[in-house]
């Protein structure tokens, strides 16, 4: 099979499987309010496919150093986040997504002239945890407005995400490891989310969903160092399968937790 079209058929993969989630994630945010759609949309929708594609090119050590500069920009999609939330309460989507999408950039520029080691990252994570988390609590509860869906909303949301995922996949062709291992982390997932909702719900109840995200951010860090420290000592597929269980069990958890909360209310 020619380069050529090997880079398509990968391009045309990750467009489908990609908008397939996020659109997926979006109706369960509409229907079941923000937290569970956070829980959806911070599994490793856009990441896992990402990192898949790599370990067929490249063997484990590239993708254990990929998953190094991954680490640290998972701090900065909290960031990211946490402009979002703030901008979306007065700002219209433009605004909000744009101010949000320029803070990840100019964290993301800072990430790539580091030379991180695992526990640099760690602490980039803690740090970043301890700063959002707090600041985003008030925002998190926001009650979702009643939506009438017209015939075209479904497909124009998967043609905007695949626009979006073929950006991202076009550019990371380029780049080395640690290019490869920030563009990978790229929050196609959560500017997604932002970019479908807030016309569709509002700015509020859009951050609500952001914000709850950072929960999930979490479980996505801890997969991440799962994935540097094994994917050399047990291979690509075994450490990227130990990653995806991580992110999974992580947001059961969270899932369980918020409803023995409910239970106990």
């Amino acid at each position: 099979m020619s380069p050529e079209l090997t880079f398509a058929l990968t391009l045309l993969s990750r467009m489908a499987v990609t908008a397939a989630f996020v659109v997926t994630a979006s109706i369960i945010t509409e229907r079941s309010g923000a937290a569970i759609g956070a829980l959806v949309a911070s599994l490793p929708i856009s990441a896992g496919p990402s990192y898949v594609f790599l370990a067929l090119d490249h063997d484990a050590a590239f993708i254990a150093q990929g998953a190094l500069a991954s680490l640290p920009v998972n701090a900065a999609t909290l960031f990211l986040g946490l402009t979002y939330v703030w901008l979306a309460q007065r700002h219209r989507m433009v605004v909000s997504l744009g101010g949000a999408v320029l803070v990840w950039l100019g964290l993301a520029a800072i990430v790539r002239m580091t030379d991180w080691s695992l526990a640099a990252g760690i602490a980039a994570n803690v740090v970043a945890f301890a700063i959002v988390l707090p600041l985003t609590a008030r925002f998190r509860h926001a009650r979702m407005p009643l939506i009438t869906r017209r015939w075209y909303d479904i497909p124009l949301r998967a043609v905007l995400v695949s626009t979006l995922v073929a950006t991202v996949v076009t550019l990371s062709a380029t780049i080395g490891p640690a290019g490869s291992g920030i563009l990978a982390l790229y929050p196609v997932v959560f500017t997604s989310m932002m970019l479908l909702l807030q016309p569709r719900i509002g700015g509020p109840a859009t951050a609500a969903v952001i914000a709850h995200g950072g929960f999930g951010l979490v479980g996505f860090g801890l997969a991440i160092v799962v994935l540097n420290l094994t994917a050399v000592r047990l291979g690509s597929v075994t450490s990227l399968s130990l990653a995806l269980a991580t992110c999974v069990a992580w947001n059961l958890g969270l899932w369980a937790w918020g409803r023995r909360k409910v239970l106990v209310a």
